[in-house]
């Protein structure tokens, strides 16, 4: 699978808005529906949990097609056997990740607008994740550049990207109007009680 695709529908577990779900039961039910990566983000998780986690998601995540990308953590990423990592404003630098992995290692970044998305992609980002397109449940603090925001990074890149942030399947078809590859999504899949009929609902709904 090329990573546009892998793109399509990235479903980010949250052990609280998917509670009593754990991380690992959350990603399994989200590739039933039809996940296409699934990132994993665990702030209140050790390293190895994180990596035993990892270890036990990837499994389901190669009989289903699909990549597993470790969010902040290159260490956990690597040594688990993960497709890729992630990485915020505040983890390593791009550049400094992109010097330490594998060609085919996946190296995402973050972008709120299209100077960052600029700077991301020339420090070697394979993607972007650009947001937040809506307003968030599960990250409150983060700031709405709205659909057109998301637009002005895309014209940018010539690299993949996924919108996220507040995305759902009443907005999915709006976002993709933006350009994007794909979309990232938290609260509105793991948050209800049935995340395989939620990811369909997504893909049904994402071309309008």
């Amino acid at each position: 699978m090329d990573l546009r695709h892998a793109l399509r529908i990235c479903v980010i577990p949250d052990i609280k808005a998917g509670a009593p779900l754990t991380i690992e039961e959350q990603a399994m039910q989200a590739l039933q529906g039809g996940a296409t990566m699934i990132q994993l983000r665990c702030k209140e998780m050790n390293g190895r949990e994180l990596y035993e986690t990892a270890v036990r998601i990837i499994p389901a995540c190669r009989k289903n097609g699909a990549f597993l990308i470790v969010n902040d953590r290159l260490d956990v990423a690597l040594a688990a056997g993960a497709d890729g990592v992630h990485l915020g404003r505040e983890d390593l630098p791009v550049e400094a990740a992109r010097r330490s992995v594998p060609k085919e290692f996946i190296v995402g970044a973050t972008a709120h607008s299209a100077e960052e998305g600029t700077v991301a992609e020339s420090a070697g980002a394979d993607y972007l994740g650009i947001g937040a397109a809506f307003p968030s449940g599960a990250k409150k603090n983060a700031g709405v550049i709205g659909v057109e925001g998301v637009r002005k990074v895309v014209a940018v890149l010539s690299i993949p990207a996924v919108a996220i942030g507040g995305i759902s399947a009443e907005n999915v078809s709006q976002v993709m109007t933006a350009g994007v590859d794909g979309v990232a999504v938290i609260s509105s899949v793991v948050a209800c009680g049935d995340i395989a009929g939620a990811v369909r609902r997504l893909v049904s709904n994402m071309d309008g």
